[in-house]
């Protein structure tokens, strides 16, 4: 009986209090990709939801993590003092962040709202990935908008880092800006120091630049700096944020890197260069693309975004960079149901184990100068070959280990893995995807048919 009693107990606790279930994160040993305490691999797949503190009230907050954790996102980001009139426009429920603008006098209604969403975040499963600030309240680049100082930065990042110790986060620094003085380094160090006191080094911290820019530019050798983010952001079509991971990814000392910030579903393609065409908008092989060029460079992840979502647009607002589909449409854009197969392949093919490995490629067609990237298992038990636009490429078979050989093409726009063929031959291959041109990307697994790996996806 009393087991019993005890068992109700704990399932009461657990339910009500989900926050118990999350596992802290940590750097793995190699220091190539994020992992849970009990050292399960964590595959960082995030959306960018900046105003979701800001602009919705809790059922609303709901709707949007609910459908986020259906479509196998693990990340959130979002941001306390938001851009979009942060601190002179209240929240959902009537409350500003700050009185007087001033970081040392935090509004206790505000904060109530932003533990509400967080819990609800943790009941589904999901990190929040929050960003203390947008960098307009810091940087020398909004010398009229700057409230930190380093003093008080450092202070904020102890109340935050205190309040959210026991819960689900990373938090993300910078803000979209990037280090322009002394001055704004002091600031973020100062915050990331006074985080890393409040919660007892127990969360990852890491930096969010302006795009297209690198956080190791600025932080890379910083201790309280554990992994890098880097923004590709969103100027043109085929612009290959794989080059950004690759850099990062050889850097010393090895810290894992990830695309914070690529090109959004939706958005205008160059909205901030003068002349662009307001029609061309990116789609979801655009955001596939950048996906996986990024992943195949070395990233431990990814994230995703949509225009209409970061700002949370709806009919009565006025979007900063056009839109014209209220957030809660643009969920079930295709992209973002497309990111849920990006984590199924990376899952199914012990994402931990990968490394760039274009030694592999013999030759490829490519067209345009469209790259072909690929990543090959430490072991060698598998590679996989990313083929952007369904181009033919030439692959060393022989790199693989085992007897016989198997083929599987993955499609990334469904979630389907076909088998091509399995032999015992270990010559140099050509490969055609199954078709071609823009928005055709292909995905093909070599691997050991001896281990017997199951198909990933559909099949």
């Amino acid at each position: 009986m009393k087991k019993l009693l005890f068992c109700f107990s704990l399932l009461f606790v657990l339910l009500h209090f989900p926050s118990i279930l999350a596992q802290s994160l940590r750097i793995s040993e190699n220091g190539r990709y994020i992992e849970k305490e009990n050292g399960t691999p964590f595959f960082y797949l995030g959306d960018t939801a900046w105003e979701m503190f800001h602009r919705l009230d809790s059922k609303e907050a709901d709707h949007y993590l609910k459908n986020r954790a259906d479509k196998g996102f693990t990340v959130v980001q979002s941001v306390i003092l938001s851009e979009l009139e942060g601190l002179n426009v209240p929240n959902a429920n009537g409350d500003l962040p700050l009185f007087n603008k001033d970081p040392k006098k935090p509004n206790e209604a505000y904060f109530k709202h932003v533990d509400v969403i967080v819990d609800k975040a943790s009941s589904l499963g999901l990190t929040m990935g929050i960003l203390p600030t947008w960098g307009n309240y810091w940087s020398s680049l909004h010398e009229k908008e700057i409230i930190f100082t380093p003093e008080n930065a450092e202070e904020f990042g102890r109340f935050l880092g205190k309040r959210y110790k026991d819960k689900p986060i990373i938090w993300i620094l910078g803000g979209d800006r990037n280090i322009r003085t002394n001055n704004d380094r002091k600031i973020v160090e100062a915050m990331a120091k006074g985080i890393k006191q409040g919660c007892n080094g127990q969360q990852l911290i890491t930096f969010h630049p302006r795009g297209p820019g690198m956080s190791s530019d600025y932080f890379h050798d910083a201790e309280w700096l554990d992994f890098n983010m880097f923004q590709s952001s969103h100027g043109q079509h085929g612009h290959d944020n794989g080059l950004y991971s690759e850099h990062d990814y050889h850097l010393e000392p090895t810290k894992p890197t990830l695309d914070g910030e690529p090109r959004y579903e939706g958005i205008q393609v160059g909205f901030y260069f003068k002349g662009t065409d307001p029609r061309d908008r990116f789609d979801d092989y655009d955001v596939r693309q950048a996906a996986y060029w990024s992943l195949f460079g070395g990233a431990c992840g990814h994230t995703y975004g949509n225009n209409n979502i970061w700002q949370m647009y709806a009919p009565d607002r006025s979007p900063i960079i056009k839109a014209n589909i209220p957030w809660y449409d643009a969920l079930d854009h295709p992209g973002a149901f497309q990111m849920k197969h990006l984590r199924t392949l990376f899952e199914a093919r012990s994402f931990s184990k990968l490394k760039p490995n274009p030694e592999i490629i013999k030759n490829s067609m490519e067209e345009s100068g469209v790259p072909i990237r690929a990543v090959m298992a430490s072991d060698a038990s598998f590679a996989m070959i990313y083929s952007p636009s369904g181009m033919p490429f030439t692959l060393d078979k022989a790199m693989i280990s085992g007897a016989n050989k198997k083929a599987i093409w993955f499609d990334p726009r469904y979630g389907v893995s076909h088998h091509l063929s399995t032999s015992d031959t270990d010559g140099i291959q050509t490969y055609k995807p199954p078709t071609s041109g823009r928005g055709q990307d292909w995905i093909l697994i070599l691997e050991n048919a001896d281990l017997n790996l199951p198909m990933p996806g559909f099949h």
